[in-house]
């Protein structure tokens, strides 16, 4: 059979220049990222505002007389500065004394986020029980114990009353595996208040990603290459038995075969490069650990399993042997990492494993990957089969997996990967809606509403975001605040991001709480005892508002069907070399590409962009294939395979009327079961007057 154009192109282009097999599209990971001279001014003026505000212990701090400060280091992301503090009393770390003030660029308080919720008072630090008894207590708590990493004295804030407490932190095995455990002990009484597991557990994908060839960012030291990443620090992929990166005298890596410990550390290493450009590109981040590095990954693990330590990631086997260094999987574990390095530690009260869920799905987003690889979709370990059954978790329907759907009192007890379906189920919304038009499946709502999505790269900018908030004991309570607050700071001048979040987690059943703020399309007051502040104006009617407008930087920042922002040389772009490319199979088909603007009220705005339509269709008079152009709910035009020219044509269109809402430009590709039609846009814009 013939190829339509389409599919000759991607065809030659899975066939160019082999790197590696058994692993995935290319990649080269980005530089951690230098911040500008602008950045470090904001982060400074945060900081010293941030100092100024502590020393003047405001109420909502619940300071005492013995209480001190300790400020970490200030984080920036979009616009909003995040400082994070610790608390000590007479001298001692205070177990839920963290609180974080978020800023804007100038150093005014947005929001304080404050775990204590009472004054420890007056509190004698002189325990009755000894450290000893102490760690024999907190070694009990597992099955076998290979080390006591040390024991403090802290004074733990978690519970309605202070206590003073002995904090260790044991390794060894818990009946589910490997366990790295830190454990809280009454100093009086001997009872165990908290345990806090720092061996984070995941089940997930295969570990086949495409099409080939990948292109792994390694290091070359003489004339040795190694599977250690030359940017960020301690990222490299080892060999499991003993810790030894691998290293060799090419390189090309990888046989193609799953089974193979090598191929498993290619795509290992290309799921965590992959994920290490999304945090860069999308939110920002600096590495996985926030300051440029993150954590060797280990390929071997005996077990059905994957999990995250604080020190390393290891990777296990499916049932069949084959090793589960997927994109999802590795980003899960990457992504406990991260929810382990922002403010508070790693989530906790049934939060953590819904938190990695959302970075494994964000990852393979940014990826897109075409099947039949891991393409974007909202299953967890849909393709490894990992013991036999299918996928482990359902983000769109989380009851179709036997996990709940809807938020209930007994979820912060329930065993963490089932507790983390109400999450799950909240993040899909908050991206993709109750009843998405992209292809991917609808969604039921706990309360029988409609919610319209975001799209993914937005919905875990405002997880991300609620992380920068996030204080120690976080829970789905406090996320559902920590969220809408996120959403405030990210989107100043508009409630629609508001409230799709609060409509998200109204639809999963998560109550509303008395700290939830509101919106009314400003930033609200600060809190009393903070210093003045300004309300940020509607914006200017001049510049440009689509991010990545020629494509050049791949697809980033759009929401585009698997394949639609290419540099395939099958269809020119109007410049450069990307563009995207809808349609063009010669059979039954959908396209979709689309981006989110918000146009600020009282502005002009003209959206242009340059399209060529090339078609096999000999007719002159029927619209087989067409081409759907749409300003929120608006159709602007509607193309078709009668349109078809040689060259670009530029299309312009004003949607002043969208003024002061946020509006999704988007493009709708539809092609009839043969002859082919293709639609190539480039060079888009949206533009202020």
């Amino acid at each position: 059979m013939k190829l339509s154009p389409r599919l000759a192109a991607l065809a030659g282009a899975a066939a160019a220049g082999l790197v590696a097999t058994g692993a995935a599209a290319a990649v080269q990971a980005a530089p951690p990222l230098a911040p500008s001279p602008d950045a470090a001014q904001a982060r400074t003026l945060a900081a010293n505002s941030a100092g100024k505000l502590v020393s003047g212990r405001p109420a909502y701090l619940h300071a005492s007389a013995d209480d001190a400060f300790v400020q970490q280091e200030v984080i920036s992301s979009a616009g909003t500065q995040y400082v994070p503090y610790e608390r000590t009393y007479k001298g001692l770390p205070v177990v839920g004394g963290d609180f974080v003030l978020a800023t804007d660029a100038a150093g005014n308080l947005k929001y304080a986020s404050v775990a204590q919720q009472r004054s420890i008072g007056n509190l004698a630090i002189t325990p009755k029980l000894t450290s000893a008894a102490a760690a024999k207590t907190a070694r009990a708590q597992l099955k076998t114990v290979s080390a006591v990493e040390g024991t403090k004295l802290v004074v733990y804030t978690l519970d309605s009353q202070p206590t003073l407490a002995w904090e260790t932190t044991v390794r060894g095995t818990d009946a589910d595996g490997p366990s790295r455990l830190t454990v809280d002990v009454n100093a009086s009484t001997g009872a165990v208040l908290r345990t806090q597991e720092h061996v984070m557990r995941g089940t997930g994908t295969g570990a086949w990603n495409g099409p080939p060839p990948v292109t792994l960012n390694t290091t070359l030291s003489g004339s040795t290459y190694s599977m250690k990443d030359p940017t960020y620090t301690n990222l490299s992929c080892q060999d499991a038995a003993n810790n030894t990166t691998f290293s060799k005298s090419t390189d090309t890596w990888g046989n193609g075969t799953a089974t193979n410990k090598e191929t498993g550390c290619v795509d290992a290493l290309f799921a965590a490069q992959t994920e290490h450009k999304m945090l860069s590109q999308w939110l920002g981040r600096n590495g996985a650990n926030g300051s440029g590095g993150a954590w060797p990954i280990r390929v071997g693990l005996n077990d059905q399993n994957a999990y995250y330590d604080g020190t390393q990631v290891q990777i296990g086997k499916n049932t069949a042997g084959q090793w589960i260094g997927s994109l999802d999987v590795v980003a899960h574990e990457m992504g406990h990492g991260i929810d382990d390095k922002t403010p508070g530690g790693i989530s906790g009260n049934g939060t953590q494993e819904f938190v990695a869920d959302t970075f494994g799905a964000a990852t393979e987003w940014f990826a897109n990957e075409p099947a039949p690889y891991d393409t974007p979709d909202f299953l967890v370990g849909e393709m490894v089969n990992l013991v036999g059954k299918g996928p482990i978790r359902n983000m769109y329907n989380p009851s179709a997996l036997g996990d709940p759907n809807c938020y209930s009192s007994s979820i912060p007890s329930t065993e963490v990967h089932k507790a983390a379906g109400p999450g799950n189920h909240w993040f899909y919304l908050l991206a993709m809606g109750s009843n998405p038009t992209n292809g991917q499946p609808t969604s039921p709502t706990c309360n029988s509403s409609t919610v319209t999505g975001l799209g993914v790269q937005t919905a875990i900018k405002i997880m991300y975001n609620a992380m920068l908030l996030k204080t120690s004991g976080a829970s789905y309570l406090k996320y559902r605040t920590w969220t809408l607050q996120a959403a405030k700071n990210l989107f100043p001048t508009s409630c629609t991001e508001f409230n799709t979040v609060k409509a998200a987690w109204d639809a999963v059943s998560v109550p509303a709480q008395s700290g939830d703020p509101t919106c009314s399309g400003s930033t609200t007051p600060p809190p009393t005892t903070a210093p003045p502040t300004t309300t940020p104006p509607t914006g200017s009617c001049s510049g440009q508002l689509l991010a990545n407008p020629g494509f050049e930087s791949g697809n980033v920042n759009w929401t585009a069907s698997s394949g639609v922002i290419t540099s395939s040389t099958g269809q020119a772009a109007h410049s450069g070399s990307w563009k995207a490319w809808l349609d063009g199979y010669g059979s039954t088909h959908t396209d979709t590409l689309s981006q989110s603007v918000t146009i600020p009220a009282g502005c002009r705005a003209t959206l242009s962009f340059w399209l060529h339509i090339d078609s096999a269709e000999t007719t002159t008079t029927s619209a087989y294939d067409t081409l759907t152009v749409k300003a929120g709910s608006t159709t602007l035009a509607t193309y078709s395979n009668l349109n078809k020219a040689s060259g670009y044509t530029q299309k312009s269109f004003d949607i002043s009327s969208l003024a002061g809402t946020t509006a999704t430009i988007s493009f709708t590709g539809v092609e009839d079961v043969i002859l082919q039609t293709s639609f190539v846009i480039d060079d888009a814009a949206v533009n202020l007057s």
